[in-house]
């Protein structure tokens, strides 16, 4: 019978989870909110009846559900399922893996989200028939994974593959990590929203107060539909944005040369305005250019997914290792 496993993303505002089988297919999926206040057994209860529920609607018995994978942000060491740091829930030291396994009685396993949404892609999204990708998803933060032959790169403890706080420019801007000019800072969805609500102070007159009626509405797409009327203020936010957007994807090709860099979030669904100036402007950045090895850019394809499907395909590649193992 096909082997059965969910799926957990865990977020400061919602828990969002899905049963899947081992070719990445969802049979259901929900979504609940956190209340992280109450601690991690609670939540840890919360995830086994979610878990339940969906098995329930998916007319899965709960018993054949083979493990749970859990996507959690914040530093998550892997190989023991704990959560060492995680300053939006509040979580030290938290062994999520441990609880959710003693309240299941299944295997649970436990990663940080952004690494879990990159295997998730890697597999089952855009990143399907490339060996080596990288994951960078541009959304509140610069959130970003690594995979390699199929395999995570991680770091220790789990604690690698910040990409986003690599520094893109000296003495910089100020970043919430301690350090100055973090690539996060110029090229997050955030950063791009700050610099449109700069320009749209600095130009009264701009077609950007024709997209966002105040600079409370301002957004990701802002000032993206603005430079599609021709707005002058608009095209200098949107290539100042996509150059430092290239600064950042031309150091991670330059150190880990992947096949294809994967963009998520909401500005990477400006498709074609984003990728055509961002391909050329990386055309001049990158270590021998095209001549040896192409770098490929693609949208990220899982979107809100991701996450719950790599936490799954994580908990099941090692179940499936464990049967080898136990095999041998």
């Amino acid at each position: 019978m096909e082997k059965t496993v969910v799926g957990i993303d865990l977020g400061g505002t919602f828990i969002k989870a899905g049963i899947l089988d081992a070719r990445g297919k969802i049979y259901a999926k929900r979504k609940i909110p956190t209340r992280a206040e109450r601690g991690y057994r609670a939540i840890a209860e919360d995830m086994r009846d979610l878990a339940q529920t969906l098995a329930e609607e998916s007319n899965i018995p709960f018993s054949q559900v083979r493990a749970l994978g859990v996507g959690s942000p914040g530093i998550v060491d892997s190989a023991a399922g704990t959560v060492l740091s995680n300053c939006n829930l509040g979580w030290e030291n938290v062994p999520i893996a441990a609880e959710l396994s003693k309240l299941t009685q299944k295997p649970a396993f436990a990663l940080n989200d952004a690494n879990a949404a990159a295997l998730g892609e890697s597999k089952w999204g855009a990143g399907g028939g490339f060996s080596s990708v990288v994951l960078v998803t541009l959304g509140t933060g610069i959130g970003s994974g690594i995979v390699v032959e199929g395999k995570l790169v991680e770091g220790f403890h789990g604690a690698g593959a910040e990409l986003g706080h690599t520094t893109i420019r000296k003495n910089g801007k100020l970043c919430a990590c301690g350090r100055r000019g973090c690539f996060e800072k110029y090229a997050s969805a955030t950063a791009l929203i700050e610099e449109t609500r700069r320009a749209m102070r600095k130009y009264p007159e701009s077609a950007l107060w024709a997209e966002a009626k105040t600079l409370r509405d301002v957004d990701g797409k802002t000032a993206f539909e603005a430079a599609k009327r021709g707005d002058a203020a608009a095209e200098q936010v949107v290539a100042k944005y996509v150059d430092d957007l290239a600064e950042g994807l031309a150091d991670i090709a330059n150190l880990l040369r992947p096949e294809a860099i994967l963009l998520g979030g909401g500005v990477a669904q400006e498709g074609e305005s984003l990728f055509v100036p961002l391909e050329n402007a990386l055309r001049g950045k990158i270590y021998g250019g095209e001549t040896y090895t192409k770098l490929i850019l693609r949208r990220a394809a899982l979107g809100n997914d991701a996450g719950l499907c790599g936490a799954a395909l994580y908990a099941l590649e090692k179940i499936n290792d464990e049967e080898k193992r136990s095999c041998n």
